[in-house]
């Protein structure tokens, strides 16, 4: 089950505020490399189911394969 527009649009600007906070860099910078992960990329697959998670896991997420883990 996929998440309507809107409802994804509003997660992910979370995820994004999120993880420019916890990187300390600005929102457009966090964006740009949340856009271009793999774990955007499982956001929107509708067989990962990862848009079930919190925005706080998708942060983790993102930042554990930033770190190549």
């Amino acid at each position: 089950m996929m998440l309507n527009d809107i409802l994804m649009w509003n997660k992910i600007g979370r995820i994004i505020i999120q993880l420019a906070e916890r990187l300390n860099i600005e929102p457009k910078k966090a964006l740009d490399l949340f856009y271009s992960s793999k774990t955007n990329q499982r956001l929107h697959d509708e067989h990962d189911f990862l848009n079930t998670m919190s925005d706080q896991y998708i942060v983790d997420e993102t930042i554990f394969e930033l770190q190549g883990r």
